[in-house]
């Protein structure tokens, strides 16, 4: 029993004094971290979807103009005022210059006379629409409200999260435009290790991101795929998708070589959706590279004719 005290002794010794050249946390578990807050972050996004179908449904009970009162009708200045004046009958005896300081302050100086006269004239011109029982209706709509704001509470809290957790892999996908920290992550979580793909070709597989050939007599068709990861096939899909949209102010393409790629597919005689396929095929090599090499991403120069 001694000897096996002294054994044991000499064991943890020994492993104390080496805790230098112990090896690190397994990256694995980074990895895994990251995808479990993806999966908490969607989670929460999914309720939050729902809790603002819930307040549009009982604002229109109340406010039938509610959606010309504010640009956003869950923006924060808008959250406040619903949950001060769930319905119409709360402003009753409120002036202009009451609900302008209110709207002042929510809006972070953003709102005031003017916006305060646009909603009271709105009210006015909806008419009454209590309703009996209309205490229990605003309880409704403040407690959706509130709701709703832990929720958002809840996002930030979590993006801070995952910002912090991918800035630990060193990759640099956010330098590319129309990747955000929460699209970073989601790449991150659905590709994992990089080194598990020794290619491109391999990680396009695993996305599903290429048409399968069928063959009907002398014709071959191309048809979507059903294989491979169908979640990180939508997030590559977003993400062609918002890198092929035009600006609504100066209507430029987001990222001119892209768009003039799926223009040169479509000029090829590939149908929309084919020459979607071919940009999402691009930004898995770029993505592979990116994040093999963990290299920033540089927009390319298009000659003139080109962009």
């Amino acid at each position: 029993m001694k000897h096996r005290f002294h054994v044991y002794t000499k064991i943890l010794t020994d492993s104390i004094s080496n805790l230098d050249t112990l090896p690190a946390a397994n990256p694995l578990d980074l990895y895994y971290a990251i995808s479990q807050l993806v999966t908490r972050r969607s989670n929460i996004v999914s309720v939050l979807t729902g809790l603002k179908l819930q307040l549009h449904q009982q604002l229109g009970y109340h406010y039938p103009s509610y959606k010309k009162f504010f640009s956003q009708v869950e923006g924060k200045a808008a959250l406040a005022f619903w949950r001060k004046y769930p319905s119409p009958s709360c402003l009753k005896g409120v002036g202009v210059d009451e609900l302008a300081d209110f709207l002042y302050k929510k809006s972070n100086r953003n709102l005031s006379t003017k916006k305060a006269k646009e909603i009271l004239s709105l009210v006015e011109q909806d008419g009454d629409t209590s309703k009996d029982y209309q205490e229990a209706n605003d309880f409704l709509v403040k407690d959706v409200v509130r709701d709703i704001m832990i929720r958002e509470h809840q996002l930030d809290q979590i993006d801070a999260e995952l910002k912090k957790h991918i800035a630990l892999l060193d990759y640099k996908l956010e330098t590319m435009h129309g990747i955000s920290t929460v699209t970073a992550a989601e790449l991150i979580a659905e590709i994992g290790d990089i080194s598990r793909f020794s290619n491109a070709d391999k990680l396009a597989n695993f996305a599903g991101i290429a048409p399968v050939q069928h063959s009907s007599g002398n014709k071959q068709k191309a048809k979507k795929s059903k294989l491979g990861n169908r979640s990180l096939y939508d997030i590559f899909y977003n993400l062609a998708i918002r890198l092929l949209g035009v600006s609504r102010g100066e209507k430029k393409p987001n990222h001119p070589m892209y768009h003039a790629y799926y223009e040169k597919k479509l000029a090829e005689g590939k149908t929309k959706w084919q020459a979607i396929i071919c940009v999402m095929r691009k930004l898995v090599n770029v993505i592979y590279s990116m994040m093999k090499y963990k290299t920033e991403y540089k927009m390319p120069v298009l000659p003139e004719r080109a962009a």
